[in-house]
């Protein structure tokens, strides 16, 4: 699922989600009075489904039960967050006692609500210290307004694919490294075949697979709210830069009308018709994923992956990108929460669990110890990833209480101004900070 789909399932869910805050689960309480020692049975709840995934995650529960033989783990895959809204509602003997969902944007009302824990004590009495033990954009999306209520499970990066065929022939030796560069390399890149193209550089357009406004976002580190929580994005000058850029892309790339048509032609994101790996385009910005799916649909050319480019002016902050990944938590109504957090600890401290899932499922490791394990996948395009992952100037999005309401509200003034349906930028910024701020104050 891309960014922006999870996205909008995180807002699609936010109303079961907001009940919580009256149903059981809305009590800050977070007593832990049972004994891990005892022989208990848990059970866990995750979302993964492919047969490698869920291999791999069963395989981790079982090193765990090995470890602690008195703790039985029952588990259930293929788990939505509505499920999951539900379970935490309703509470009782069938309600998980460990959560993992895919949506970080989730996190401020799962923290807010007090439908998962705080582990802020589990983590002091396990004498874990977070900010050195995980790269701090997963930190950032696993809490809300100083309240640690998940952990991250692994976790994603973005970056730049490119298409080393098309670039031989275009003669470019590299990948570009700041924004300026790109652009000429697309251009030079970019085919024209009558009102259409036999290539394209890259598609601009804010509807492009993972071309969102967050993911590329990131390259300009820019900053969403302010210190009061009210949102910012008409103040932060990387938003109006951001913009502008993608309309310079657009128009220097054929324009919207043209790359529009063109668009229509795609594939599917996650088939083996993705437009990167036909040919079609032939620079992308993708997650770490993509790499293995090239092979699996049996991409011919070679492909290169490298950071995605910066604004000229940050040149010196090449190597960043866009993060974000995985979360698990103990449910607040589970009376079970301290051998449930005998779980959560192993599956996210656990160097050997954390690289050995990150392996399997070809995501990138969510501790500093298994980033730099070893053991993990030397693949030098997974090694990109696993670069920015760990690179001090990349960002994630901030939890909000809302979901990712207000991400959708930005992507959505993106696609009415490069359509020019919105052409005025400074004050379409403004009218998308009205509203975020607007919808933040209703779910409150």
């Amino acid at each position: 699922m891309s960014r922006l789909q999870k996205a909008a399932a995180a807002i699609a869910a936010t109303a079961a989600i907001s009940l919580l805050a009256s149903a059981c689960t809305g009590s800050s309480n977070n007593t832990a009075t049972d004994n891990p020692n005892k022989d208990v049975t848990i059970t866990f709840w995750h979302g993964w489904t492919a047969a490698n995934e869920v291999q791999a995650i069963n395989a981790n529960v079982k090193a765990f039960e090995k470890v602690h033989p008195n703790i039985h783990v029952k588990v259930q895959g293929n788990i939505t967050d509505d499920k999951i809204n539900q379970a935490l509602r309703a509470g009782g003997a069938n309600a998980p006692d460990v959560v993992s969902s895919f949506t970080t944007d989730n996190v401020g009302k799962f923290c807010s609500s007090h439908a998962f824990a705080d582990l802020t004590p589990y983590l002091k009495k396990s004498g874990i210290d977070a900010a050195k033990t995980f790269p701090k954009p997963m930190l950032d999306y696993t809490q809300f307004q100083g309240t640690r209520c998940a952990l991250p499970l692994l976790g994603d990066a973005y970056g730049l694919y490119y298409n080393k065929a098309a670039f031989k022939d275009a003669g470019i030796t590299s990948p570009p490294r700041t924004l300026s560069e790109f652009k000429a390399d697309a251009v030079r890149l970019t085919k024209s075949k009558g009102d259409s193209y036999s290539q394209l550089g890259y598609m601009p357009d804010w509807h492009g697979y993972e071309s969102t406004v967050t993911h590329l976002g990131a390259q300009w580190s820019n900053k969403y709210f302010d210190a009061d929580g009210k949102s910012d994005v008409a103040k932060d000058p990387g938003f109006t830069a951001m913009f502008k850029w993608q309309q310079d892309m657009v128009k220097s790339l054929g324009g919207f009308t043209k790359l529009e048509k063109y668009r229509t032609t795609f594939g599917d994101e996650f088939g083996a018709k993705n437009p990167f790996q036909t040919g079609q385009v032939a620079m992308a910005i993708d997650g770490e994923w993509r790499a293995s799916m090239t092979k699996d649909a049996g991409v011919k050319f070679g492909i290169g992956v490298a950071p995605f480019p910066v604004p000229d002016d940050q040149a010196g902050t090449y190597g960043k990108g866009y993060t974000t990944g995985t979360i698990i938590g103990v449910a607040n109504t589970s009376a079970k929460k301290n051998a449930a957090w005998e779980l959560v600890k192993f599956m996210t401290t656990d160097t050997d669990a954390v690289v050995s899932f990150a392996n399997a499922i070809h995501n990138v490791p969510s501790t500093f110890a298994a980033l730099k394990s070893p053991q993990l996948d030397k693949d030098p395009n997974f090694r990109t990833f696993v670069a920015i992952a760990q690179n001090a100037n990349s960002t994630t999005t901030p939890a909000s209480v809302n979901g990712g309401a207000y991400q959708l509200t930005l992507q959505d003034f993106g696609y009415a101004n490069e359509s020019g349906k919105q052409p005025d930028l400074a004050a379409g910024l403004k009218g998308v900070d009205t509203q975020v701020d607007k919808d933040i104050a209703q779910a409150k």
